[in-house]
């Protein structure tokens, strides 16, 4: 999701998608996250070494 995404304004213009808005945010505030375990390896790449993974000189 982009993050100025969060500051746009949003019109609702009718009852019943109100109602279903507030329950989407109150179903979701009692709602914990996933814990996310890797099961690959993770390895942060810059610069040079990116240049070196596409044989770039």
């Amino acid at each position: 999701m982009a993050t100025k995404s969060i500051y746009k304004n949003v019109n609702i213009k009718s009852k019943d998608l109100t109602k279903g808005l507030i329950n989407a945010l109150e179903y979701g505030m009692g709602k914990k996250a996933k814990e996310v375990i890797f099961t690959k390896a993770v390895e942060e790449v810059k610069g040079e070494d990116i240049k070196k993974y596409f044989g770039v000189r």
